[in-house]
């Protein structure tokens, strides 16, 4: 358990600890968030496209970076998934990120985060860093691109391989959801896309410590 291997003393360990517990106590359908083992201060979410909206049917899976003196200072967003209104793999300028320190207040969470992420992907980017302004169409199509499938580290058979190779390494271990191959990983479910989304970004460190480019082809 990650709280018997961190310092329950420190102040935004004890924070984040709690912010978990209550996570798992009241589930959202809106969104979905856990820790990674080895760091509670990096978090890895997927969030629905807000309904009503070009991304609505969307399923996106970002990161969350906790500062050490997190929930006295912002968290940082980086969004994984395509999605036509935040860079992939950049910080995100949001009042709610480290991009706005001045406007965070230690009340609010990475449940508040979220639901204020969710929130703003509907609004124009306005050329704020990370924001990009796709028309609806493209977005549309990236929405509907974010379901098929889990991120993708090499071919199919590599990622197969190292799912297999590897016991106890995916990112499914981690919610208690069991693969039997990464072909038959779905998005229907929330919780189904952040496991994938965990194994996926573990698979990429299986790897990488297996001394094999995870972009090159077998």
């Amino acid at each position: 358990m990650a709280s018997q291997r961190f310092n329950l003393r420190n102040p935004a360990v004890k924070r984040i600890l709690q912010e978990m517990k209550e996570l798992q106590a009241s589930g959202s359908t809106e969104f979905a968030a856990s820790v990674l083992e080895d760091n509670l201060f990096e978090w890895h979410f997927v969030v629905r496209g807000p309904s009503d909206t070009e991304f609505e049917g969307g399923i996106y899976h970002g990161r969350i970076l906790l500062p050490p003196e997190y929930p006295f200072k912002p968290p940082s967003f980086l969004m994984l998934t395509q999605n036509g209104r935040f860079e992939t793999g950049m910080k995100i300028c949001l009042s709610i990120s480290s991009h706005h320190p001045e406007h965070w207040q230690p009340s609010w969470s990475v449940r508040t985060a979220l639901t204020a992420l969710i929130a703003f992907m509907p609004t124009p980017g306005n050329g704020a860093i990370g924001s990009m302004d796709y028309s609806k169409e493209e977005r549309k199509e990236l929405a509907c691109k974010s379901r098929l499938g889990p991120p993708s580290f090499g071919n199919t058979e590599r990622q197969k391989w190292a799912l297999h190779a590897a016991p106890g390494q995916g990112g499914a271990a981690l919610l208690g959801v069991s693969f039997t191959g990464w072909e038959d990983v779905t998005l229907t479910l929330l919780a189904g896309a952040l496991a994938a989304a965990i194994a996926a970004l573990l698979l990429h460190r299986v790897l990488i410590v297996a001394g094999i480019d995870p972009a090159s082809p077998l």
